[in-house]
């Protein structure tokens, strides 16, 4: 079977997975007001999230709150607090209990906007108790540019002429991720906004920009049609769905640039109840309804989820180079 087919089977029951699991969670009932894990008043636990329902970060809540319901034995309710680029599901989250009945779902888009002071929380009023995914990030070109054909020719190109390229957003992932990589590799830029990740996807294969930085699942069609090209990983190690593709750490660059998705409560929760929390919920994202939905985005569902321990730490280290990248971009006050 050729790989690409097997690449379109993945993806096929990735989806039936999700649709099944979506199906599950919409006919789940709220349980009955039993002692849960944290207190009895705990049920159901909310999952505050700060983006659209429907959207990457509320599918990702849900699949995860398939399993972590029976782990943790409490209803969850996915709760939209949508504004602010995370500002107003931060704001809501300062005003609850430090009881572990309230989970905020965190991206970067969060740690921006607390580093550029948008919102009354701060990074130290979180504790990371569970990461979801972490998604690595391609440096991508135009399948038809041979003079980007590789990161070498990438590098050499740059110092002639600064690379084009698009970005969702200023002060977004890719803007900063490119940043990042430019300030190591000295690789001169010029960042072109196209205000979503799938304009900058059309910019990229039509051909108005050069390169472009993309997550293997935003990314994976247009691979597989030979419309755009992976030339770089930003990350330390490789992956098994892109083999070929060589990883900045191979390249002495040690630049990582990740799309992460977890899950922080407020500094004060009882450390019994964080503790239990991070325990159920990753045992829950490496059972197989979570692991299958990880799969589909060329995830491992055995390093994907990770713990308090390892979370709050990445957590911590996310937003100060977020931050420290935010500033030399002038994007702070």
């Amino acid at each position: 079977m050729g790989e690409y087919m097997i690449r379109l089977m993945k993806k096929f029951f990735a989806l039936s997975t999700f649709l099944s699991a979506l199906t599950f969670a919409a006919i789940a009932t709220t349980s009955a007001k039993a002692e849960t894990f944290a207190t009895k008043a705990c049920d159901p636990i909310q999952v505050v999230i700060h983006a659209s329902y429907g959207g990457g970060t509320d599918t990702t809540a849900r699949m995860m709150s398939i399993r972590s319901r029976r782990t943790l034995k409490a209803d969850m309710q996915i709760v939209g607090k949508r504004g602010g680029s995370g500002a107003k599901a931060q704001n809501y989250t300062l005003t609850r209990p430090k009881d572990g009945c309230t989970i905020m779902a965190l991206t970067e888009s969060h740690l921006y906007t607390m580093a550029r002071g948008k919102s009354d929380m701060k990074i130290d009023d979180l504790v990371g108790v569970a990461r979801a995914m972490e998604e690595p990030t391609f440096i991508v070109v135009n399948a038809k540019n041979k003079e980007l054909s590789t990161i070498k020719k990438f590098i050499k190109r740059s110092q002639k002429k600064p690379i084009v390229t698009a970005i969702a957003s200023i002060g977004g992932t890719e803007h900063i991720g490119m940043y990042n990589y430019s300030k190591t590799a000295g690789v001169p830029f010029k960042a072109v906004s196209f205000g979503s990740g799938a304009q900058s996807l059309q910019a990229l294969a039509s051909g108005k920009v050069e390169a472009s930085l993309l997550n293997p699942s935003e990314a994976a069609a247009l691979i597989e049609d030979k419309k755009i090209k992976a030339i770089l990983l930003l990350h330390d190690k490789k992956m098994a769905d892109y083999p070929k593709v060589p990883t900045s750490y191979s390249m002495g660059h040690e630049v990582k640039v990740v799309t992460t998705r977890g899950y922080a409560v407020l500094k004060g929760t009882p450390q019994d109840r964080i503790d239990a929390l991070s325990k159920g919920m990753v045992k829950a994202m490496q059972h197989e309804t979570f692991g299958n939905y990880l799969k589909g985005a060329s995830l491992d569902p055995k390093t994907s989820p990770a713990g308090t321990e390892v979370w709050d730490k990445q957590l911590k280290e996310n937003y100060k180079k977020a931050a420290e990248a935010l500033k030399g971009l002038g994007l702070t006050n």
